[in-house]
């Protein structure tokens, strides 16, 4: 195993763990053994890490943990960013030093991780970081970045659609939005009434959800809705169906309905991540950041984000 340039290789971090499934309260900062980078890995030194309404739906009862792939004990958190500090044999794509982001399955919110190269979102993954994007939005990227794009690739989105997004005004949403824009459609995205100025920041039209919403879209749009994509349920691609928008130009992330295409970060084309990360750096996408907490603040961080209520992302310093 090479050592990079560290003078005193880490050998022990911190992670967040639980050693039983529920809410935020089941979260715990822990000294732990430093993770060691194998032949074909990396280690990154954390600096940043994102948070995603999957990291605690994911944590939330035992049944759902299994659906997932996660046993106790268990680590907590996708998305990161960070520096490289040690490389495994055979790596060439990075060096010591590089700046990277990712994600580190259920394990991101630590001091460091460890991730396959390459690799692929359950084994970790890592990209290099492009100038222009610090660590803390970088750490935002990696999951909602990929399932905006796979939703948009559902709907193939181009100048002349008019789409709906359902919970426009979330992490997912902020990518989502401004994808959508910039493929030249008008967006319509649902929210509450304190998400309006958010949404039309990101270059929405709001319109809120609930009793009514098709009545809303019908005079938001008198012309129709040709797409749909809902981040929240169903909603929205229920009404979607009734404004008459085909099924093969609807796509769910959070729920199923017959007939209805569900993504999820996987589904990304190959380089999809790279080209946001570009356009981000270019200032042609911007993240807003909700909320930043210390990672010895992890349970309060978390109680913010399964509110529902975040007007973009939440990110934990490490």
């Amino acid at each position: 195993m090479q050592q990079p340039g560290v003078t005193t290789p880490a050998t022990t971090s911190r992670a967040v763990q639980l050693e039983s499934f529920g809410g935020p309260e089941v979260l715990d900062l822990r000294e732990v053994p430093a993770p060691q980078a194998a032949a074909g890995q990396i280690r990154v030194r954390v600096t940043a890490a994102g948070l995603n309404p999957m990291d605690w739906f994911m944590i939330s009862d035992a049944e759902t943990a299994a659906r997932f792939g996660l046993s106790l004990p268990s680590g907590f958190g996708t998305d990161y960013a960070g520096v490289v500090d040690q490389l495994g044999d055979g790596v060439t794509e990075f060096a010591a030093g590089d700046r990277v982001f990712g994600a580190a399955f259920s394990r991101a919110v630590a001091g460091h991780v460890v991730v396959d190269v390459p690799g692929h979102i359950a084994t970790g993954i890592a990209h290099h970081t492009p100038d222009g994007v610090d660590d803390r939005t970088a750490a935002t990227l990696t999951i909602a970045g990929c399932t905006a794009a796979a939703a948009l690739a559902v709907v193939n989105l181009g100048p002349g659609d008019t789409v709906l997004i359902g919970g426009a005004g979330g992490g997912v949403g902020v990518f989502t939005v401004q994808l959508a824009r910039f493929a030249g459609a008008r967006v319509i995205g649902t929210g509450s009434a304190t998400s309006a100025g958010a949404l039309r920041g990101l270059g929405a039209e709001p319109v809120t959800y609930g009793d009514g919403l098709v009545n809303r879209l019908r005079a938001l749009a008198p012309a129709g809705v040709t797409a749909a994509i809902d981040l929240f349920g169903t909603e929205a691609a229920q009404a979607a169906r009734e404004l008459g928008v085909p099924d093969e130009r609807i796509t769910t992330i959070a729920a199923r309905i017959d007939g209805i295409t569900p993504v999820s970060g996987a589904n990304a084309a190959a380089g999809a991540i790279e080209a946001i990360a570009r356009l981000v750096a270019a200032g042609q996408i911007r993240v807003p950041i909700a909320a930043r907490f210390p990672v010895e603040q992890i349970r309060a961080a978390v109680a913010l984000q399964a509110g529902r209520h975040v007007h973009g992302k939440v990110v934990i310093d490490l």
